[in-house]
């Protein structure tokens, strides 16, 4: 009677790791890839990027519920092309650059929805604070080990201690933030 209750619990905790085992790690390409934002304000958009930022992504093409990402964004990178637009964004009455240096994001699970379509779940760090945020993405195309990702999702701001607004030009509390990732299968060696 032990023989298989040990066995099922060999198997119960050999699992988890044999599923990771099958994503396999991914470099970004990052010519080909970038994160963006828009943030809607009364008298125009604020469109920008953030210039550095780094990516460990794990993919499993097969099962792309084993897939991770977690991404490193440098705020004090973030480029509207607007350098007095960008500076006040470093600052304490937004991304506080010198106080909170690193934006991350880490999937806890991603969630195969079918056609290429997937669902990132996993936690953003902005500003202090941690909040839960499902990132909805496709995959544009995965073969030969190489593939391009692209998907956005909204953050509202404020839910991040992040709460300077003018009166003049009202932003919204609500931004939406854009990906593309590019990516190709690391080479074992």
């Amino acid at each position: 009677m032990s023989f298989p209750f040990r066995t099922a619990l060999v198997l119960l905790v050999a699992a988890p790791a044999a599923l990771a085992a099958q994503a396999k790690p991914h470099d970004v390409d990052a010519a080909h890839s970038e994160i963006n934002f828009v943030a809607e304000a009364r008298f125009i958009s604020a469109h920008g990027f953030f210039g550095k930022w780094t990516a460990d992504i794990a993919y499993d093409p097969a099962k792309p519920e084993n897939s991770t990402v977690a991404l490193k964004i440098d705020p004090a990178s973030i480029n509207t092309r607007n350098d007095r637009r960008d500076g006040h964004l470093r600052s304490p009455d937004f991304f506080d650059v010198a106080k909170f240096p690193e934006i991350t994001f880490a999937s806890k699970r991603v969630v195969a929805k079918g056609g290429g379509q997937f669902d990132i779940v996993g936690d953003l760090t902005m500003h202090g604070v941690t909040k839960e945020v499902t990132a909805p993405a496709r995959a544009v195309f995965y073969e030969g080990g190489r593939g391009r990702f692209k998907g956005s999702f909204m953050v509202n701001r404020r839910e991040y201690g992040i709460n300077y607004d003018s009166r003049m030009n009202p932003i919204q509390d609500v931004v939406e933030v854009q990906f593309e990732l590019s990516i190709v299968e690391k080479k074992q060696g």
